[in-house]
């Protein structure tokens, strides 16, 4: 199995971050049931969504750097 490139772990982020983002909407919005485990996965998606967005930005903009 290959490693992802920078822009797949920025998308894969993105995708994490938004996925935390709606399971709490749906919460409040009541079409979930809202409990510990449900939410401390949000949690836990949104947290390593934004890390590992960051980290493929960080490379995405370091590899620019490095080729001029």
């Amino acid at each position: 199995m290959r490693p992802l490139s920078s822009l797949q772990l920025v998308a894969l982020g993105f995708a994490l971050v938004l996925a935390g983002f709606l399971v709490p909407f749906l919460m409040v919005l009541e079409v979930l049931e809202a409990g510990f485990v449900l939410s401390f996965s949000a949690y836990f998606s949104s947290l390593v969504g934004l890390l590992l967005a960051f980290y493929g930005i960080s490379h995405v903009s370091l590899r620019r750097r490095d080729d001029k």
